[in-house]
């Protein structure tokens, strides 16, 4: 790299104080002369008269070596203000507040912690189905497009086919009957839609936010969902997260962003572009926040004999109950009596049997102790 060349030659000019023929690479330079006096020993130089010719030689090095410094000084800094104008740099320094936000809503905490259900799992690939169609279509719109064309990799990166198969394994050969895009999906659907057919230079920062998104953490959640959900460990509803025409995810991912870097955009237009990609955070967040929503709800359901589902807060495993079964193996479809128990409680006509009950066992006690 240009920038770790410079750096070496920058220490390689400390280590040999003044010589800055060294440094400089000529060997035809004015400066030879301190080269010499530089290797010359103390003793012999105490004993050597400073003649005018070297005074002046040594003048003429400090200015070249002063000169030489801030050429390259002026250099360095010219390269990283090149780098700060990359799209890629722009995007990740851009968008690092956004994405630390989207990171922390609680519907992602609770995933990594692997605490999904697999009813909120399949609102969630939903989501993505009718994120990624809306996505895929403007991106196929304007594949020829100079500020978007050389990012279309639709063979790569395309996950509609893929969220096909998902919805399928969820809700059945009939899924298109039975779902209807999300809110807040449908918001991120309207923007997606609006950039590709008025704003097609924009439509990177939604790409960038989503590709790039599942070619890193999305590998993470899958295996998340696959052990929390028991999914099958062949990929069944978890194609989303299998890019099988991207055999390196992090070669593929430096070369997107060189792509992006080679795109002809002014510094307005790439400014634009972060502002869409915090845009784009924005709309997963609320997608997220709803799918949290959402879960809670389930939360809040019924079984079928009307007992309230189990919050899923606190620690299963202290439970006496839930210990004594998983010694045994016998988990499996069971249910802590203690919860049972609770659930029965808050009937009402069953408190007030409880309640009858206490009264009357109370009035015996009396009586006995009379």
């Amino acid at each position: 790299m240009e920038f770790r060349s410079v750096a070496q030659a920058g220490m390689q000019w400390i280590n040999l104080a003044h010589c800055s023929l060294h440094f400089l690479g000529s060997r035809d330079s004015p400066a030879s002369a301190s080269c010499v006096a530089g290797i010359t020993g103390p003793e012999e130089r105490e004993q050597q008269e400073p003649h005018p010719a070297a005074m002046s030689a040594e003048v003429e090095t400090s200015e070249g070596v002063d000169e030489s410094e801030k050429k390259n000084s002026g250099a360095l800094e010219k390269e990283n203000q090149m780098r700060m104008a990359d799209l890629s740099e722009l995007l990740k320094e851009g968008t690092k507040e956004a994405h630390d936000r989207a990171e922390n809503t609680q519907f992602v905490k609770d995933f990594l912690k692997g605490n999904i259900k697999k009813e909120l799992f399949k609102l969630a690939t939903t989501a993505l189905y009718f994120t990624y169609s809306a996505l895929e279509e403007e991106m196929e719109r304007n594949k020829d497009h100079p500020a978007f064309a050389p990012l279309y990799f639709p063979m790569e990166l395309h996950r509609k086919e893929a969220l096909t198969k998902d919805m399928e394994y969820f809700f059945g050969e009939n899924w298109e009957e039975q779902v209807q895009c999300p809110k807040a999906a449908q918001k991120y659907v309207e923007r997606i839609h609006y950039i590709g057919q008025n704003e097609p230079e924009l439509l990177v920062a939604h790409a960038y936010t989503r590709y790039m998104g599942d070619l890193s953490g999305g590998q993470v959640l899958k295996k998340v969902a696959q052990r929390a959900l028991k999914l099958p460990s062949t990929g069944e509803g978890t194609q989303f997260y299998l890019f099988e025409n991207v055999d390196n995810a992090q070669q593929f991912k430096q070369l997107y962003r060189a792509r992006m870097n080679a795109l002809d955009l002014n510094m307005k237009t790439k400014e634009r572009i972060v502002e869409e990609a915090n845009k784009a955070f924005e709309y997963n967040m609320q997608i997220f926040n709803e799918l949290d929503q959402a879960g809670s709800t389930l939360a809040r359901e019924t079984l079928e004999d009307g007992f309230p589902v189990h919050d899923g807060k606190g620690d299963m495993r202290k439970c006496p109950f839930y210990a004594a079964e998983q010694d045994k193996g016998a988990l499996e479809g069971s249910s802590c009596p203690f919860r049972t128990a609770m659930a029965v409680l808050r009937k009402p006509s069953l408190q007030f049997i409880l309640a009858a009950g206490v009264a009357l066992a109370a009035g015996l006690l009396a009586w006995y102790y009379m």
